[in-house]
């Protein structure tokens, strides 16, 4: 593939008494994913809280690693993985990640998509998603065929099964090693630049 480019997903687990909860139905060690267009992960975006002190406002998110939930919990454990992609199936992403981005305020975190994973029925609304559905669907949209089921149906522990996903970090996001600096200047694509800077889950 001569225009490989990658893309990276995060699974994280902060700890919260909401990702306790789902863990009770998933059983699995990572239950919030998002998608990032850099390895140091200062374009990170997902469907979570838009405050991290109000778990009833939820929705389309830009994430950053520094602040938000993940600084209220330092000891948040993650799994950064690698895809590999090519430089069309990037841009295909972009654009549909800018639809996301021009209509954020009309998206909503999809609560009963939840509880429908965990009965293995997809319940789906036009817009509302969890992260590890809006993370499968930006993929979905841009012909990326990873598993033989719904994004509605796809868990951040799917990510962690895939055969596609290349481990690259394992441990405490506060050490890993590539994340941006606070004084670091990293120039970031159109994409990042109309998204507002909102918390995570």
């Amino acid at each position: 593939m001569t225009d490989q480019r990658s893309v990276y997903i995060l699974l994280t687990n902060t700890g919260t008494l909401f990702t306790r909860m789902i863990r009770v139905y998933t059983r699995a060690p990572y239950n919030h994913a998002s998608i990032s267009f850099n390895r140091e992960l200062t374009e990170l975006y997902s469907f979570g809280r838009k405050n991290p002190y109000n778990p009833i406002d939820g929705g389309f998110v830009r994430e950053d690693i520094r602040t938000g939930t993940f600084s209220r919990y330092p000891n948040t454990t993650c799994m950064i993985y690698e895809l590999n992609v090519s430089e069309r199936e990037v841009e295909k992403m972009k654009r549909v990640l800018n639809v996301f981005i021009r209509s954020r305020e009309k998206y909503l975190y999809n609560l009963l998509g939840i509880v429908g994973v965990a009965f293995k029925e997809p319940v789906e609304f036009s817009n509302s998603y969890f992260c590890s559905q809006f993370v499968a669907e930006i993929l979905h949209r841009s012909g990326i065929k990873i598993w033989n089921k719904l994004p509605a149906l796809v868990t951040p522990d799917d990510f962690r099964q895939s055969e596609r996903m290349l481990l690259v970090y394992e441990g405490r996001l506060s050490e890993y090693e590539h994340a941006a600096s606070p004084d670091e200047e990293i120039a970031q694509p159109a994409s990042a630049q109309l998204a507002e800077r909102e918390e995570t889950v």
